[in-house]
């Protein structure tokens, strides 16, 4: 089995198994989290065709299936449906067992326009480099968007996030080449800051929260759909 098989296998089995969990129940919001995670997929996936046609990043074929569609191997469409299933997963059993571990509302409000605010001068600064502008312009849209619309989810998902950036930090590592010959992804280091953590370039960490505040986003308004459609039922 190729590597990114065995990574997006590896990294989905304990979430998958452990969804059942009584006072998690995770189970009961697969309704919610599959057509979000198409959506927030989609728009990720399109990015990717275009990063992948044009340089700014590529797959080695000696680590994935020889299945590719558009530029991406299987296992890239696959990521977008599996890694945020695992992240949400995460946040859902911290918010069950800890429901009171909270950032105050204040906190959320000054460290997020200094997010964005911090954000948007690197944004400007680097308007050259794609994967950078893609990246921390898409960051600021999701800031935003939780700051105005759902605001209380950040109070937790900044805590969560540390939580989630451990497995995420191990399967990256290994995607961008720690302890193995050569990588499964690969980054043209023009389209970048040039800012690595490890093996991890610097930009992913905004990828990774990005990916999963949307999600985080869209399953809210599909839970709130959902119930609407109940009481009017």
């Amino acid at each position: 089995m190729p590597l990114y098989s065995v990574i997006l296998l590896s990294s989905i089995l304990i979430p998958f198994i452990l969804s059942f969990d009584r006072k998690v129940s995770f189970y009961r919001i697969w309704k919610s989290i599959i057509p979000s995670s198409l959506i927030v997929g989609a728009v990720y996936i399109i990015f990717d065709i275009i990063f992948v046609k044009n340089g700014i990043w590529g797959f080695n074929p000696v680590y994935h299936s020889k299945i590719v569609m558009s530029g991406l191997p299987l296992e890239e469409w696959f990521f977008f449906i599996l890694i945020p299933y695992a992240s949400v997963f995460i946040h859902h059993v911290f918010a069950a067992y800890f429901p009171e571990l909270k950032m105050s509302i204040r906190s959320v409000r000054i460290f997020t326009i200094a997010i964005i605010s911090f954000l948007a001068i690197i944004v400007i600064l680097n308007i050259d480099k794609a994967y950078t502008l893609f990246n921390f312009s898409l960051l600021m849209l999701a800031l935003f968007w939780a700051l105005i619309d759902k605001y209380e989810l950040l109070r937790r998902y900044y805590l969560t996030f540390l939580i989630i950036l451990i497995p995420f930090f191990i399967v990256n590592s290994i995607l961008t080449g720690t302890f193995i010959d050569g990588e499964v992804v690969w980054y043209n280091n023009a389209e970048t800051l040039g800012i690595r953590i490890g093996t991890v370039p610097v930009e992913d960490v905004g990828y990774a929260f990005s990916l999963v505040l949307l999600n985080l986003l869209l399953i809210n308004k599909f839970q709130e759909f959902y119930k609407h459609i109940k009481i009017k039922n």
